[in-house]
């Protein structure tokens, strides 16, 4: 296998995935990327005939961002799921080719899979090295590794948007180009452009999954949230997904049963819609890299919605349930969104034994939250009250070298405010800062997608103190894991947003020309300890 797609990489990952993704998963997943090509292709043409092709596409559409998403770090494990979805991918893609639109044919268009998994693995093998050594110049693999990792941060972040009704052409219409473009010819610049224009477009995925939620469940208020438990039956939550949270929450209601968020689930707590259940009481647990611990003392049931599921342990993998894209061999999955089975098996369980009182933490300062006080805000800038903004956030991981994000915020000075969002938080989400005029010193803007939020609070501070962001009081100090982070980081880069410090280590996929360009023109820095960049940045 061939895989460096993430953080932790072993640069690259060659004989198991560090994430427990087996080499055979890893070339199922390469194929089913390759086959999405070969649609791609043909859907870029099919959607500028939109008007003869609505119903068709909507499936395609629908299809290609979760098949994506499915190969997106730490989704799906399950090959025999891969499987079936490179199946409907070539079946999609020919059903295309008998609508009669004329393309210009790569390998990927005529590509037809194997009858069994273990002749689609040796196809697997063969369109690794079609898509990871497509070109003999470093930079220009690099630029295509970029977008395609960004393709599938996008494509998680419209499969959630879809959901609750919120979709946008464009979106669709760069995916396929973008798939198309990584077949054929092209030079650094073309590259370059294509990696901004993938920044571009996921700005927008975000855009929409910012109105998909706060239209359904209403703007996220600050709120506290317990970190212990009440006695009785419980079922945990992690993911990302609102609406799979929603279903279980309206299915459980009246049951006994205590539903409790884990890791990205956290900032749920803050929205109206989802907070009015009497039994959605609290946050169990961190981050995703530790839920094989946190997961095992859980006494109840556990759902996983999106990513990150990482191998369930025997002492859970009975009582551990999988939905949407998300899926592990051997683990029950829940196609239908009827979550009966998981009530069911939180039923039998003992759940808590006793209430367990512990402290509370914030959440809920998305961008209405923030903005509502923003006159405040500025008048505490203006008096020296408030020194400097600090965005630290991002994803978290198990590689050593991320307690400097424990030690930054902590270290930070008593003047300055701290935002954070994503699963990068739990690094320090508990710490206690203080206020300064009442203004939390910590506050938690959301999920990884809300980095939305975090940009509209900044773009309208800079219009507030007529200056661009960059000239703002204000750093970003970003962690990294998977792909949704590259989608994110690509977006800061076509805003144009420079001197953002990024850790706790560079991409593997970046080259060194790469590298340079990125530092060159938007100032990108690797980040040293917390000492010295707090002194570097307030000096």
């Amino acid at each position: 296998m061939f895989c460096r797609q993430c953080e932790q990489t072993a640069n690259p990952c060659t004989k198991l995935g560090v994430c427990g993704k087996q080499p055979d998963t890893a070339y199922l997943q390469d194929l089913l990327t390759y086959a999405l090509q070969g649609l791609a292709t043909y859907a870029k043409e099919a959607l500028k005939e939109s008007s003869q092709t609505q119903n068709v596409m909507k499936r395609i559409n629908k299809f290609t961002v979760e098949a994506l998403f499915a190969t997106l770090t730490n989704v799906n494990f399950d090959s025999e799921a891969i499987k079936n979805f490179i199946y409907e991918a070539v079946k999609l893609r020919d059903e295309l080719k008998q609508m009669g639109f004329k393309v210009q044919e790569t390998e990927s268009c005529k590509f037809q899979p194997a009858d069994n998994l273990q002749e689609l693995v040796k196809q697997g093998e063969e369109a690794n090295q079609k898509i990871f050594h497509s070109s003999s110049n470093e930079d220009v693999q690099s630029l295509k590794e970029i977008t395609l990792y960004s393709l599938r941060g996008i494509a998680a972040y419209t499969d959630h948007a879809q959901i609750l009704g919120q979709e946008d052409e464009k979106v669709y219409a760069f995916i396929y180009e973008a798939l198309d473009a990584m077949q054929r010819n092209g030079d650094l610049d073309f590259w370059l452009n294509m990696v901004l224009r993938a920044g571009e477009i996921n700005l927008r995925a975000m855009e929409l999954l910012d109105a998909a939620n706060t239209g359904r469940y209403g703007h996220p208020v600050p709120t506290p949230v317990p970190l212990g438990h009440k006695k009785g039956k419980a079922i945990v939550v992690s993911g990302h997904d609102l609406r799979d949270l929603e279903l279980l929450l309206q299915q459980t209601e009246g049951k006994g049963i205590y539903v409790y968020t884990h890791g990205e689930m956290l900032p749920c707590h803050g929205y109206p819609e989802l907070k009015k259940y009497k039994h959605f009481y609290g946050h169990y647990g961190t981050a995703w890299q530790n839920q094989q611990r946190e997961f095992a003392q859980f006494p109840g049931a556990i759902l996983m919605t999106t990513n990150c599921i990482i191998k369930p342990q025997e002492s859970y993998k009975d009582r551990i349930f999988t939905t949407g894209v998300v899926g592990w061999t051997g683990v029950k999955h829940i196609k239908d969104k009827d979550f009966t089975p998981v009530i069911e098996k939180a039923l039998e369980l003992p759940g808590f034994t006793e209430d367990k009182e512990d402290k509370t933490v914030m959440v809920g300062f998305a961008r209405n939250s923030v903005l509502s006080v923003a006159d405040k805000v500025i008048e505490l800038v203006k008096a020296g009250k408030i020194r400097h903004f600090f965005l630290v956030g991002g994803c978290d991981g198990a590689k050593p070298g991320r307690s400097y994000y424990t030690e930054f915020v902590e270290k930070t000075p008593k003047d300055t405010i701290v935002l954070t969002l994503a699963c990068g938080k739990f690094r320090f989400f508990d710490k206690e800062l203080g206020s300064i005029n009442g203004i939390p010193r910590l506050l938690d803007v959301g999920q990884c997608n809300d980095a939305y939020s975090a940009i509209q609070i900044a773009l309208a501070l800079s219009k507030a103190f007529n200056v661009s962001v960059n000239e703002l009081p204000l750093s970003l100090i970003l962690s990294w894991f998977e792909q949704k982070a590259v989608a994110i980081l690509t977006t800061l880069l076509y805003l144009g947003i420079k001197n953002i410090r990024l850790g706790p280590t560079l991409p593997a996929f970046v080259s060194p020309n790469v590298l340079k360009v990125l530092v060159d023109n938007f100032g990108i820095k690797p980040i040293k300890t917390a000492e010295e960049d707090l002194k570097d940045i307030l000096r």
